[in-house]
């Protein structure tokens, strides 16, 4: 499979996932700013860093640079700005694009990390790995939180009777 089918169907499903959650948590300010361990990021912070991954998990594959989001609050509203951005930015990408993307040499950081890797590396161990850790991290801020959301509600797959907990 290539990696367009790979990268811009996933990320783009699980952008429209990441919507509904943001949405769930409604205007309640202090899910949004939950950490799971001090000095960790904020919720809102984990999926703001999920939406920018969504574009840096592609953008670099078909050599074009990522954008930066202009100053959003993180907040709701700012959030599902900037998944429908992000979201957007995805719907403009084509298979076409992604033509030899599987060769192409991505340079970039992780952390403090100075890494070269193929595409296909890129996408699979680093982009979509890191997109799922704050997608996850995210979730879990908001279970924790007390907000009624399932396995359901992150995948979109699953279907659970209310109150069913795993």
């Amino acid at each position: 499979m290539d990696l367009y089918h790979q990268s811009v169907p996933v990320f783009r499903h699980y952008l429209s996932q990441a919507e509904g959650l943001v949405r769930v948590a409604g205007e309640r300010p202090e899910v949004f700013e939950a950490r799971l361990v001090p000095g960790m990021l904020t919720c809102a912070q984990q999926f703001a860093s999920a939406a920018g991954f969504a574009l840096r998990g592609t953008l670099p594959l078909i050599g074009r640079p990522v954008p930066e989001f202009p100053d959003l609050p993180l907040n709701r509203d700012g959030l599902l700005n900037r998944i429908d951005q992000t979201a957007r930015a995805l719907r403009a990408l084509s298979p076409e694009d992604f033509a030899g993307a599987e060769a192409r040499v991505v340079e970039h950081q992780a952390g403090f990390a100075e890494l070269s890797q193929d595409g296909q590396t890129y996408l699979t161990l680093f982009a979509l790995p890191n997109f799922f850790f704050h997608l996850s991290a995210g979730f879990a801020l908001m279970r924790q939180s007390g907000l009624e959301v399932g396995k359901g509600d992150f995948d979109g797959l699953h279907d659970y009777p209310r109150g069913f907990r795993l």
